[in-house]
């Protein structure tokens, strides 16, 4: 049996999360976040599998039905919508038949799409998903190249300026399909307010610069592409460097790397600051995790709660909807319900 003072201290730091998370709670329909990047649509068919095909050693999957759900971009602001904030999203859509059920999707649930998303010259991207028994068996991906989908500074003056001006926060999702460059990153900072929080969940390539900005949210492999390591030469992970060399780059105000089963790492300055276990009780899907962890950070932080309080309110989102199968998102009561038997 563990000792009572520390039986204590948990209680006393678990009633003091739940605090904090109730007061971003009390406040989250006040703010307004505008989400700019890589939009597309996740189309899931679900089926059964008994044999293998004769043709090659593939299963051979009896379709029972499909799903459609929003990806990338679109997976953030809905996810912003679904806590009850005020969600933006600029990214192209192809207005075609993949287009429409998009924007049905994330438009029914409160996500304002910004004028001008939708482009007749462009294909909506989609991501389909063939799942078995509660397993991904293949992906399929249709999409057009990046440079169909890059935003130029006309883009942003024109159709962006009035919504990168109002919101508290805004998302650059990078999927590396084209919206994300360094012109347009250097476009939005232009236009923002000084304290607007411009966040980065990013897919790194060399020729992007993602400095200045106020979070960058990577994961492990990311991170250490960004720092310009080997992850395949290394056993374990090395925080210091990797977030020393990461600020060393790109100067970012705040630095979370999600590290799955190992939580959330916290570096400010390029030093660690904290690290935080995951609050994943079991692990079904990963699809959209990322989009989680920044939607929710972002919103928390919006709200004016401290980083850590928003870090923790996003391990929470993230490890609700890792326990689905397929993109999932967290409303209010989930978090409190997940947070209550964490």
């Amino acid at each position: 049996m563990p000792p009572i003072n520390n039986v204590n201290f948990e209680l006393r730091k678990v009633l003091f999360y739940m605090q904090a998370i109730q007061k971003i709670l009390s406040e989250i329909k006040e703010v307004k976040l505008l989400v700019i990047g890589d939009v597309m649509l996740d189309k899931y068919i679900w089926g059964d599998t008994s044999r293998i095909s004769p043709e090659a050693p593939v299963p051979v999957v009896k379709v029972s039905s499909e799903t459609y759900t929003a990806g990338g971009a679109a997976n953030v602001a809905l996810n912003i919508a679904t806590l009850g904030s005020k969600a933006m999203l600029f990214g192209w859509i192809g207005e075609d038949d993949n287009g429409e059920k998009l924007t049905q999707t994330i438009t029914n649930q409160g996500v304002v799409v910004v004028p001008g998303s939708i482009s007749k010259d462009k294909n909506t991207i989609v991501k389909t998903r063939v799942v078995c028994r509660r397993q991904q068996v293949c992906r399929l991906d249709a999409e057009d190249s990046p440079d169909c989908f890059q935003v130029t500074p006309h883009d942003i003056a024109t159709k962006l300026a009035p919504a990168i001006k109002e919101a508290d926060a805004i998302i650059l999702s990078d999927y590396a399909k084209g919206i994300i460059t360094t012109e347009t990153i250097k476009a939005i900072q232009a236009v923002a307010r000084p304290e607007t929080i411009i966040a980065l969940d990013p897919k790194p390539r060399p020729s992007i610069s993602y400095s200045g900005l106020s979070v960058m949210t990577p994961n492990r492999s990311e991170a250490y592409k960004l720092a310009g390591i080997n992850e395949d030469e290394i056993t374990e992970f090395p925080a210091e460097l990797v977030c020393k060399r990461i600020y060393e780059k790109y100067s970012p105000k705040s630095l979370i790397i999600t590290l799955g089963a190992d939580g959330m790492l916290l570096s400010e300055n390029g030093e660690v600051v904290s690290k935080v276990p995951t609050y994943a009780r079991e692990v079904f899907d990963v699809s959209g995790a990322g989009d989680t962890v920044i939607a929710s950070l972002c919103v928390a932080l919006a709200t004016g709660a401290s980083m850590l309080d928003a870090i923790h309110f996003a391990n929470t989102a993230a490890g609700f909807v890792v326990g689905k199968i397929g993109t999932a998102t967290a409303t209010p009561d989930d978090i409190i319900a997940y947070a209550s038997h964490k």
